[in-house]
């Protein structure tokens, strides 16, 4: 599941389809420093700070992990 300035879309085709609709010609980030703390289930919880964008890792059997839920909200102003 995926929430995006409030509104809720499920499952992987409506979220690409929201996620390719988006506004931006070109998007690019460069993460310097991150800070993370474990969960009880051994994935994590992340928090940035020029959007406000939550995600709970989830540990895959092969090593990686996938994004259980992700909310993602821009800060304005």
């Amino acid at each position: 599941m995926l929430t995006f300035e409030g509104q809720m879309v499920r499952g992987v085709e409506d979220i690409s389809f929201k996620l390719n609709q988006l506004p931006f010609g070109q998007c690019q980030h460069e993460i310097s420093t991150i800070d993370s703390q474990p969960s009880v289930s051994t994935g994590g919880i992340m928090e940035l700070f020029y959007m406000v964008q939550m995600f709970h890792l989830i540990p895959t059997i092969q090593g990686s992990f996938f994004v259980q839920n992700d909310i993602f909200r821009l800060n304005y102003g």
